[in-house]
């Protein structure tokens, strides 16, 4: 039996690997610890590839500074923005695609690690 397994394994070869994850889209901010992961989908589930995730963000003493961010999502909707400042005003966050929209909004001195599930109309 041992000589007839081996054989077959001689016979078949190696198995295929299994296609690897699509690379995650992140944007690194620099601002502070916090980030915000997206899940962008169609009304009927479908992920959407290449959906921009935009936000504008007001940190630094008075608000004063501010930054705009943009990612893309990858062939599964998803996007992740980190270093995201842990104090500011909250955030809202604008997706679209193909004049489909959706927003997301995160308070960052409640919600310092957000995860969003974006529907896009």
């Amino acid at each position: 039996m041992l000589i007839a397994s081996l054989v077959v394994a001689l016979t078949l070869g190696p198995l295929p690997a299994a296609a690897p994850a699509p690379e995650l889209a992140v944007l690194k901010a620099g601002l502070g610890m916090c980030s915000a992961d997206f899940t962008v989908k169609l009304e009927d589930g479908t992920p959407v590839y290449g959906a921009t995730v935009h936000v504008r963000v007001r940190y630094g003493a008075l608000s004063v500074k501010r930054a705009d961010l943009e990612v893309g999502t990858n062939s599964n909707g998803q996007a992740r923005i980190e270093g995201l400042p842990a104090k500011g005003k909250a955030l809202a966050f604008d997706i679209q695609k193909d004049g489909k929209r959706g927003t997301a909004a995160q308070i960052l001195s409640q919600t310092c690690e957000a995860r969003h599930e974006v529907t896009l109309k």
